[in-house]
Order: structure tokens, then sequence, then C-alpha cells
């Protein structure tokens, strides 16, 4: 038996299970990692007997917000307005931020991942995927190590893309030289990872996903073997696809990108795309068909003035859409929260001359329910009994809710709760709460942070950094 917590008497939680239940007035009954029951009045009851209460008086519970797309390195490489995303097209903004991501070390990706995670956690967000591709000779291949060491340290529930890119640059790709791997480099080291870190079983904190950049910046074989060694050891596969590099592969090999990765087979329920703006209806039909899922990551694309995807013309075209923060040099900042809200705003903002938009609940689910389905995980997702007791809280009795508590589904997204939760669990472990992140010293993680980000990045690159 594992420690039991008590939730006593939330003024509302929303499951997000296949009833949309609201329950009222309610408790939730955590017994280690996982959610053992939820009803009224389970105070009285044998089965929370010696239970530690958390009084969740006022309260509004949701499931953990999941996570499907970022780049925990790149918030370190934030706050530039002399690497301006926005007034910069993508192979202008390639050619300078290279020039410091080849510099970073591993203590730069510890320290980012401990800042990303951070955030993610303060809003909300309990299992989180990232995408990293950040491998240079400073790094050898210690990033996902130093990674597992943070989202440890935090407590955050975290699945691993080991990325890479295996093209050099004098094939076509705009990768610099010190940054290419060769497919049987990274295939070891997935390999070393899957034996270190990943556990398929319920409740797990660690998975392994073996993921390529993208198709642009790798060899065919990459991604080929790729299909052969995930398909028998039973890992999930993801790559950016379909944000701009159509084009490249229909001069490269003949045809769209999406094409070209379902006849090596990178496509099916075990693997999932970031972005995916430049696909067509017609290719929407594929991934459905396929079972392939897309991360939509709305922040960087309002940022950068990409397409905003059609979540509902998709959906209802049977592809699964889930949320991301993307790259934080693209984004510069880690909040689900504030990504639901910038992106159902957008989609919004599209209702007339697509013929309606999402409702502000169906991008809660898209953040949860859809997000657990991306990473395979049918112990996530949403709250009930036997489910993993990932959750967050948020206060209703603060004055700015004053008036819109009466609907708690549509809350979040619709009026723009974008900041601090006042409680994340991971796990049944309580990992925020009340402005603290339990069991760690921030302000000295922060200052260890600083030093870091000063020697490898600011120092060496100062005239990015130089501001008037």
């Amino acid at each position: 038996m594992g420690k039991k917590v008590l939730i006593q008497n939330a003024r509302a939680i929303v499951t997000c299970d296949q009833n949309d239940t609201v329950c009222r007035n309610a408790d939730i009954l955590v017994n280690g990692p996982e959610i053992e029951s939820i009803g009224p009045s389970l105070s009285g009851t044998e089965q929370a007997e010696g239970a530690e209460v958390i009084d969740a008086t006022g309260m509004l519970i949701y499931p953990g917000l999941i996570n499907t797309h970022h780049h925990f390195f790149q918030t370190f490489v934030r706050n530039l307005i002399t690497i301006d995303y926005a007034n910069m097209t993508v192979p202008e903004w390639i050619a300078k931020i290279y020039k410091i991501f080849q510099a970073i070390d591993d203590d730069v990706i510890y320290y980012s991942s401990l800042t990303a995670m951070a955030d993610l956690i303060k809003h909300g967000c309990t299992a989180a995927f990232d995408h990293q591709y950040c491998y240079t000779d400073r790094t050898g291949k210690r990033p996902v190590d130093r990674q597992m060491e943070a989202a440890d340290l935090l407590g955050i529930r975290y699945h691993a893309g080991r990325g890479t890119n295996t093209l050099p640059p004098e094939s076509g790709s705009d990768m610099p030289v010190n940054m290419v791997e060769t497919t049987e480099e990274f295939l070891d080291d997935c390999e070393r990872l899957r034996k270190r870190y990943h556990d398929p079983r319920p409740f797990s904190m660690h998975q392994i996903v073996p993921s390529p950049c993208q198709p642009m910046n790798c060899r065919k074989e990459t991604f080929v073997e790729t299909v052969k060694y995930c398909r028998e050891n039973g890992l999930r596969m993801h790559t950016h696809l379909g944000e701009g590099e159509n084009e490249v592969m229909v001069r490269r090999w003949g045809k769209r990108t999406l094409e070209w990765a379902e006849e090596i087979g990178f496509v099916g329920p075990d693997v999932w795309i970031a972005h995916a703006w430049e696909l067509t209806p017609e290719e929407w039909k594929t991934l459905a068909r396929t079972g392939t899922g897309v991360s939509h990551c709305p922040t960087p694309a309002l940022l950068g003035g990409f397409p905003i995807l059609p979540i509902k013309d998709m959906q209802e075209a049977g592809v699964n859409i889930s949320l991301g923060c993307d790259g934080s040099a693209t984004n510069d900042g880690s909040s689900l929260l504030d990504s639901m809200r910038l992106g159902w705003m957008a989609q919004s903002y599209f209702s007339k001359s697509r013929g309606g938009a999402i409702s502000p609940y169906d991008m809660l689910k898209i953040a949860t329910v859809n997000g657990a389905k991306t990473l395979g995980r049918d112990d996530l997702g949403s709250l009930e009994p036997h489910k993993a007791a990932d959750l967050f809280m948020i206060d209703s009795a603060k004055l700015e809710l004053t008036g819109a508590i009466h609907d708690p589904k549509n809350l979040l997204a619709r009026c723009g709760v974008t900041g601090y939760t006042d409680l994340t669990m991971v796990n049944g472990r309580v990992v925020w709460r009340n402005g603290t992140l339990t069991g760690v010293d921030e302000e000295k993680l922060s200052a260890e942070g600083e030093k870091v980000f000063d020697r490898v990045i600011k120092e060496p690159f100062h005239t990015f950094y130089s501001v008037s």
C-alpha cells in the first residue's frame, strides 16, 4: 500500500472523463501514485483512514496538463531582441541562433531543463515530452541523462525525445557540422537510454522516444532504421513535419514529406509529429487513417506568423491533436496554460471563416486526454479511479474570478487563467504548493543556472545580449 492522501472538499473536480463529468463539493482519495476514488464525503470512509488531508475548500481541480513538444535547452536563448523571431525568416533565425546552440554544454542542458520544467509545473503541467536534439562537441551524449536528473529533482513525469540530425551541411542540411551525428551513433545511444531509463509500466516517470529532428536534416536511413528499432522495442517515435520543408523534400525526393514518411513506415498510432500546418486536408486523412498524432504549438506559430491549424476540421477528419509549448527560443516561456489560452483564441479568430471553433473545454481536453493518447499513456489524462494522481488546483475564491466559476470546464482558456496554480501534484506527490517547489532550493538553483548561463552563453555571445 502506498501513502494515502485525501484531497478534501473541492468546489469542483473537472475530470475530463468520457462523460465530461464535473464533481461538485467532492473529494479525491489518492493511494500512492494513483487515484483510488472520487466522490463526496470520503473522509468518513474506512478506505480514507489514516490519509494525509489536503484542504481543497474553494479549489477547482483539473487533470495535469500534458506537453507533447518542447525544446528545453532553448530556455537559455530567450528574450533576445537581437534575434527577433517575429521579424525574421526561419533561415535567418537559424543562421544566427545556431551560433549559440553549438556552444551549449551539458550544464546548460541541466539548468535550462530545470528552468523549463519548473515553469511547466507551476502552470499545471505534470507530464512533459522534450525533443532534445542539441548534441554538440561539449554536451557529448549526456543531454538526456542530465534531463532525467533534472526531472527527478523536480518530480515531473518525463518522456525524453532523443533527437538527432544526421545529414551534413554539404548534403543539404542547415545544421552545423559539429551538431551532426551518424545514424549508428544515434541508435546506439537510444539503446543505452532505453536500457537505463525506459519504463513502460503504468505510472512510469521515465520513457524514451527516438525522435529524428526532421526529415530535411536527416539521412533517410536514420528514419528507416528508427522505425525498425522502435517497432522491435515497443517505443514511440516523433519528428517535426509539415512546417515549411515540403518544397525542399519535393526537390530532393520528388514527393511531399508525409508521403515520404508513410512509404518508410514513419506513421502510425505510435508516431506523432510537431506542427503540421503545411499539410493539406487530403493529408489529414492520411494522419487519421494511420493514427498518426499532431502536436499543435500555437505560441511559436503566432510569434512567427505561421498558419494556425484548423483544429475543428482536423479533429472531424479523425486526427488526434495534442498541445505543445515548443522551443523556448520561439516561445520565451513554458506555460501550457498560456498555450491553451492563445491556442483557443487563435481558433476563435478564424471561427467565422472556418465554420466555427472548438470550445475552451475542447482545448483543455486537447491538453490532457489527447496528450495522454499521444504519449501512449492510458493511465494519464483524466481524473478517474485507477488513473495516475496527476492534477492541479486553482483557487476559485480569487476576486478576479468572481462571476465566472459557475462553468469550471470552460474557465481556464476562456477567462485567461494563465497564472501559477495553487497546487500541482504528480504521481501522488505534491511538487508545487503555495508558491514553493517542494524539496528544492529554488533560489540556489536559479543562482547556479545564471552562473552557467553567463559563462557558457552570455559572455561568449555578448553582442546578442547587449541591449541599450
